[in-house]
């Protein structure tokens, strides 16, 4: 692979000095992604990059390869190293006036972890966690967790835990889904895995994607509005919320003096400017850092924060919009991008999680992606299911067929096309080998015709495909599966992997 040069955009450089607190004059300093027990991304070059004195000549030695460049006026240098295979430990020497050895280096493939509560629930809060954390002796796996930082610009460098080579102590607060995700390829590759984790619970795609991208398109138009207006009743919704504090704080000292029990929740805090909702603003403080690090893809479990009704139906074009700015920020070309389809929870009737999981489907139109699904180990009152194992299990099985090119299945059926049946419809499907109804009859199955009012349908499957029929509905037009918040669905392929809900409008 011919050696990849990296940009690093303008504003990174002008605001590297307020940002990271690197010092401006004497010792070199490197980015804390650059440090001992790093994955370096193979085949790729080697991107090492810090703070110097302006002028100031460094020297990088890595896999008997010297490299050198001179930091600029603000005291950056850049240094990039011919691309390698596979391997290590190996060590990294870097000197200017002073010099830093770098320890246990491994060459492998870099993964980065991102999205909201999902992505973040770590392995101590998921299912088995003993059992989970008393098994993870991976010492080819490095992790590495980002902690939350928003910025109204981007920053130069991000700010987090040191890298960590994968054990009992270190895994149990990472995330379990990018944990089983880079324990499966591990063990099926036999290459090192970085895994770099970028998440933060409750939170908006808007907040991932750069202000730059959301203002580059008038059709994205409704996220800036929907921010503009829970600015403008921010006020209000702060003095209620203090007026509620100082009662809740109230009741409960009441409470305790009494010994009496008290069980009321305390009220929660507005969204404000100052929190993780404004558009562009994680982007800019864990997204634009993490850039400068050459991966291998992303892997993406968000979507929950996006599912009110006012928010959903412009998550999709959000989404793809995030994936190209990413793609851009990285300068990597398509890196593979794979997502996780929000998995079934019995939320507000007001939430339209449907709307989302459609529009996360129809996502896969962009090159280089793959979804897996997760409907069926939803939990109808806990948004945060246990069975994290799972879903890091199917997103490596993408992984392994979309991006290293194994003959192995990673999708449940997904919705290809329907065709007229008589007064049936005939629904094709991709990964569609061995469909079966588990449990009994196909459920979860309407239909609808040209007054788009839907009943409830009759579905059996003939070969490949199912036909779904309603003698009140004669002449069917469209066709839906799963279309609830939390669905009823049944339909799966013969590896056990889930049907992905759809709408075939």
């Amino acid at each position: 692979m011919a050696l990849i040069k990296y940009k690093m955009p303008a504003n990174l450089l002008a605001l590297t000095l307020l940002t990271c607190g690197w010092s401006a004059q004497g010792a070199v300093k490197l980015a804390t992604l650059v440090a001992d027990h790093m994955v370096v991304q193979r085949d790729v070059a080697v991107h090492v990059w810090g703070k110097a004195a302006p002028g100031e000549m460094v020297t990088v030695q890595f896999r008997g390869e010297t490299a050198a460049a001179a930091a600029d006026d603000l005291g950056q240098f850049h240094v990039y190293l011919a691309p390698g295979s596979a391997g290590g430990p190996f060590e990294m020497r870097v000197k200017g006036a002073n010099e830093i050895v770098l320890k246990d280096i491994l060459v492998g493939d870099v993964w980065v972890a991102a999205g909201q509560s999902n992505m973040e629930w770590p392995i101590r809060w998921a299912g088995a966690p003993e059992t989970e954390m008393a098994g993870a002796r991976y010492p080819r796996i490095r992790l590495y967790r980002a902690m939350h930082r928003v910025s109204e610009y981007a920053f130069a460098d991000l700010y987090g835990k040191t890298w960590a080579e994968c054990a009992p102590d270190t895994v149990a607060d990472f995330s379990a889904v990018g944990y089983h995700f880079g324990r499966n390829l591990q063990e099926k590759l036999d290459v090192p895995i970085g895994l770099i984790q970028i998440a933060w619970g409750g939170t908006p795609i808007d907040s991932w994607t750069s202000f730059g991208a959301l203002t580059s398109n008038a059709a994205l138009m409704p996220a800036l509005a929907e921010w503009a207006r829970m600015m403008q009743d921010h006020p209000a919704a702060l003095l209620q919320y203090q007026q509620a504090a100082k009662q809740w704080e109230a009741a409960s000292a009441r409470a305790k003096a009494a010994k009496a029990p008290f069980a009321e929740p305390a009220p929660g805090k507005p969204k404000g400017p100052e929190g993780p909702w404004k558009p562009g603003v994680i982007f800019n403080g864990m997204v634009a850092p993490a850039s400068q690090f050459p991966i291998r893809g992303v892997i993406w479990y968000q979507g929950e924060s996006n599912t009110a009704e006012q928010r959903a139906p412009y998550y999709g074009l959000l989404f793809r919009t995030m994936i190209e700015d990413w793609r851009r920020a990285w300068g990597l070309g398509d890196f593979p991008f794979l997502f996780v389809q929000l998995s079934a929870f019995g939320a507000d009737a007001e939430n339209d999680w449907p709307v989302v999981r459609e529009a996360q489907r129809r996502a896969l139109a962009v090159a280089n992606t793959a979804m897996v699904q997760a409907i069926d180990v939803g939990e109808r009152d806990n948004i945060h299911p246990k069975n994290k194992r799972e879903v890091g299990r199917r997103l490596a099985l993408a992984a392994r067929a979309a991006v290293y090119g194994e003959r192995v299945e990673y999708s449940g059926p997904l919705f290809r096309r329907i065709t007229q049946d008589g007064a049936a419809l005939r629904v094709w499907f991709d990964h569609a080998g061995g469909l079966t109804g588990r449990g009994g009859d196909l459920q979860g199955f309407e239909v609808a015709g040209k007054d788009r009012v839907w009943s409830a349908a009759s579905a059996r499957i003939d070969g490949a495909t199912v036909l779904v029929s309603n003698p009140a509905v004669p002449k069917p037009l469209y066709v839906r599966y799963g279309w609830a918040n939390f669905p009823e669905g049944n339909l799966f392929n013969a590896d056990g992997l889930p049907a992905a809900p759809f709408r075939s409008e």
